[in-house]
């Protein structure tokens, strides 16, 4: 591009000083200019459609990495979560046959208590009554 600025510059030195000077090899060292700028303006266009596909395969990756991250920890939360669920039931499983197990022991203490108080109170209805009877045999009664 310095180069056809030099040359610009002489041109135009040499139509100040020449009056034959041929108007049209300015025209094609502009033209010159023309294609120079375009050749840079190409150049410029395909660096950024290079540098925006490298930002788009780099974008792609980073996506793809994120995704692999997020499946990952999708599986450490639903390995986590099975295993939460699964020590809940066995837990509650236990909780549950405890309690039957209890439940069993309180109806055997209830029976064992309602079989004690009815022997002792067919006990104390058998002493009232022998009392009774040996009052009456003595004719005296005692309260």
């Amino acid at each position: 591009m310095e180069a056809l600025f030099s040359q610009l510059s002489f041109l135009a030195n040499q139509a100040l000083d020449d009056k034959n000077f041929d108007p049209s090899k300015i025209e094609e060292l502009l033209a010159l200019f023309e294609q120079e700028a375009y050749g840079s303006w190409a150049a410029a266009d395909a660096e950024h459609r290079k540098a925006a596909d490298d930002a788009k395969v780099s974008m792609k990756e980073a996506e793809d990495y994120l995704d692999s991250l997020m499946e990952a920890a999708m599986a450490d939360f639903r390995s986590s979560y099975d295993a939460a669920d699964r020590t809940a039931a066995a837990e509650l499983s236990s909780l549950e046959r405890t309690a039957d197990a209890t439940q069993k022991v309180a109806k055997s203490l209830g029976s064992a208590a309602t079989g004690a108080s009815k022997k002792y109170m067919d006990a104390a209805m058998a002493a009232a009554v022998a009392a009774m009877k040996s009052a009456f045999a003595s004719s005296k009664v005692h309260p």
